[in-house]
């Protein structure tokens, strides 16, 4: 086995650096030659300016292993707060629990008639009496807190065209007209000025003794079925009043006029829920 003289002290520095440029890779191959370094290992290492080599396997590994806990820590901000949200959500649920229960099984008055006022029950056709129709609508009275004539604007024309549409212009049997509206509860003024709407039901409605309820809006048809939701869901059949002074007497909810006026489209589904309360008059 042959050996590679080294370079003594006399040699000059470009040749120093030329024996000591030797990689990896090259002393393998002269090891495998059978060619031997007598330099030591530790000069034998690259340059700090050189490139250095690929570290082994196992020593490649340990690197990723420490990056992955300083990936974790890096994402680590963004996962915190659902932490704490989870742990805050067994305190958050169980409180609002029996809040959101107990307005569903409230009294069902709440959802009627609080706040609402009405108007004196008025005669749009035919005579005075027991029996007919008794329409209650949503309507605002004017800036002054009065009603004008029933039939008068241009609500009350589509109620005309309405009931001349069933037929009841003729006079056969009474249709008497109640609006409601909220109202800040003042019920002063003359005998003419809207009053509590279970103050009307009760003592002038009451004795009407109407066949049929028709409700135009859900004012009315929340504050006659003590039912809560939108028009949309108090409508399609009818109903018999649950409680109070007209207790039994079917009722039918529909679109308020106002919202005819505006969608039009909608105006056929009224007219099929004021055939069912014609109906129920039979």
């Amino acid at each position: 086995m042959s050996e590679l003289p080294v370079a003594d002290e006399t040699q000059d520095n470009d040749q120093q650096r030329a024996v000591l440029q030797l990689d990896a890779r090259r002393r393998e191959m002269l090891e495998l030659m059978g060619v031997r370094l007598w330099w030591p290992e530790a000069k034998a290492q690259p340059q700090p300016g050189e490139r250095a080599e690929p570290a082994p396997a196992p020593q490649s590994q340990a690197p990723r292993q420490a990056e992955a806990p300083a990936m974790r820590d890096a994402s680590s901000p963004a996962a915190a707060p659902p932490t704490p949200a989870r742990a805050a959500a067994p305190a958050t649920d169980s409180r609002p629990a029996p809040s959101v229960a107990e307005p569903a099984t409230a009294n069902p008055r709440a959802s009627g008639a609080e706040g609402l006022l009405a108007d004196a029950p008025r005669l749009v056709h035919g005579q005075a009496g027991p029996g007919g129709w008794l329409i209650v609508a949503d309507l605002p009275p004017d800036m002054l807190g009065s009603y004008p004539e029933p039939l008068a604007g241009d609500e009350g024309k589509l109620l005309g065209n309405m009931l001349r549409a069933l037929r009841l212009d003729t006079g056969e049997q009474p249709v008497h007209l109640v609006r409601v509206h909220r109202g800040t509860g003042n019920t002063s003024g003359g005998d003419d000025m809207p009053r509590p709407f279970d103050d009307q039901l009760g003592a002038q409605c009451a004795p009407l003794a109407p066949r049929v309820v028709l409700a135009l809006g859900p004012l009315a048809a929340q504050a006659l079925l003590r039912r809560t939701g939108p028009i949309g869901k108090l409508r399609g059949e009818a109903q018999p009043l649950p409680e109070g002074p007209l207790a039994g007497v079917p009722a039918v909810a529909s679109y308020p006029l106002t919202y005819l006026l505006r969608n039009g489209a909608d105006k056929a589904k009224a007219w099929a829920d004021l055939c069912q309360a014609a109906a129920q008059v039979g």
